[in-house]
């Protein structure tokens, strides 16, 4: 190739990679403004106090904008009593969640870390019934589930709405998919230091897994905070009822309440926000830590 010919390909090749790089940005603009622009009209219709202008404005780009902001749908729906307590809704919905995941993962990391470690006789067999319980729909469980807590004296609790879906069989193979994964001398050493197993768990194993930890707390997370058809057979007051059962209010047979129902929605959206935000650096790392390793 001549000296001449070569300062050509170069300045090619730089073109292409800034050409690459500009459909990147481009794409990657697209998928965000997809993503991002229902969460932005879901807040401006929430400071709108019209009803029918957020319906008229729907389908338009006037549902992206708001020329009087008002805050008067969330001081109409921050009530702890009433017929628009939903910051008793939002205060169940927070226990409900915070209840569920803190023992949820206490539950399922010490179930993970005996099928990888513990001596138990079958644990191939056990661990072939923890994917096989993954596999049945939670619907087709729901009425038995429903029966149980009845009899039990559990209705219209916090308790009946947090019992059964602390154990999951998904989260219980995640958690022994890390495990397995870490290597052996860890309990071995360990071992010979005289460390019980709880000790080793809490102490060696547990530590290690902040990635694991972050990734069953936003997933538990969503799928307890997204709770509507359970709640919605075991509550029958505002004692223990959450906040995504209360939004169904404002969707009556004769008319919707858009006003309300936005406003409730964003109270609804922020804290699962928080809780991603939280733990996503933990949640990142262990997606790409699983496709290095796969």
């Amino acid at each position: 190739m001549s000296d001449i010919a070569l300062p050509r390909v170069v300045t090619a090749e730089r073109s292409g990679k800034i050409s690459l790089r500009i459909v990147q940005t481009v794409c990657i603009f697209i998928i965000a403004l997809v993503v991002i622009s229902p969460l932005f009209m879901l807040l401006i219709a929430s400071l709108k106090d019209d009803r029918f202008l957020i319906l008229a404005d729907m389908g338009s780009f006037r549902a992206f904008w708001v020329s009087n902001p008002t805050l008067s749908n969330f001081k109409e729906i921050a009530n702890f009593s009433g017929e628009l307590a939903f910051g008793r809704y939002l205060f169940n919905s927070l226990v409900i969640l915070a209840v569920t995941v803190g023992s949820g993962l206490i539950v399922n990391s010490m179930a993970g870390f005996i099928l990888a470690w513990g001596s138990l006789r079958g644990k191939a067999v056990l661990l072939s019934l923890v994917v096989a319980l993954y596999v049945i729909p939670q619907e087709s469980i729901i009425m038995p589930l429903v029966v149980m807590m009845s009899r039990a004296g559990l209705t219209d609790t916090f308790a009946v709405q947090i019992l059964p879906w602390v154990a999951s069989p998904l989260y219980i193979f995640l958690f022994y998919q890390f495990f397995a994964q870490l290597p052996k001398e860890l309990y071995e050493a360990a071992e010979i230091d005289g460390a019980s197993i709880f000790r080793i768990y809490r102490s060696v194993y547990l530590p290690l897994s902040l990635p694991a930890l972050a990734t069953v707390s936003i997933l538990m997370g969503i799928e307890s905070w997204n709770q509507y058809l359970w709640p919605t057979l075991v509550t029958q007051t505002d004692y223990a009822r959450p906040i995504s059962v209360a939004i169904a209010t404002f969707f009556g047979q004769d008319s919707i309440y858009w006003d309300r129902a936005m406003a409730a929605s964003v109270l609804m959206m922020i804290p699962i926000l928080a809780l991603y935000l939280a733990f996503q650096r933990w949640f990142v790392s262990s997606f790409v830590g699983s496709a290095v390793k796969g």
